[in-house]
């Protein structure tokens, strides 16, 4: 029989191409905020919109809507710099605009990376 080309959910979550991962590892999400696992252990007991799956030994999986979900509680605590009750008075009265402007700043750091990486190049021309 030929090579099979159908992607089963374990070679998914360990893959590391984002675009094909399924569930990522509590460490690979605290890498990516720059935080530590026991915070986004803290972040699930305090804000019930962030909760993993769990596999049979308890392992958490993020999906990537965990992601976004986490997105929008750093930005309101680490980048925004609110305290917990405030955060969850925000999320409870309207979620969707707490969303929007997590995924705004997003878009604008990817922005601003680019035009680093733009100036980089065109300072090198010079």
């Amino acid at each position: 029989m030929g090579k099979s080309y159908y992607l089963h959910a374990k070679d998914m979550a360990l893959n590391s191409n984002p675009e094909l991962k399924l569930y990522y590892s509590i460490s690979e999400v605290a890498a990516q905020f720059g935080v530590a696992e026991s915070l986004l252990r803290f972040w699930e007991k305090q804000f019930p919109n962030i909760h993993p799956k769990k596999s049979s030994n308890n392992v958490r999986q993020y999906t990537q809507a965990d992601i976004e979900e986490i997105k929008v509680v750093y930005n309101l605590l680490k980048v925004r710099g609110m305290k917990i009750n405030a955060a969850k008075e925000i999320l409870s009265k309207n979620k969707k605009a707490a969303g929007d402007t997590s995924l705004i700043i997003t878009e604008l750091q990817n922005l601003r990376a680019e035009l680093m990486a733009l100036r980089k190049e065109l300072n090198d021309l010079a």
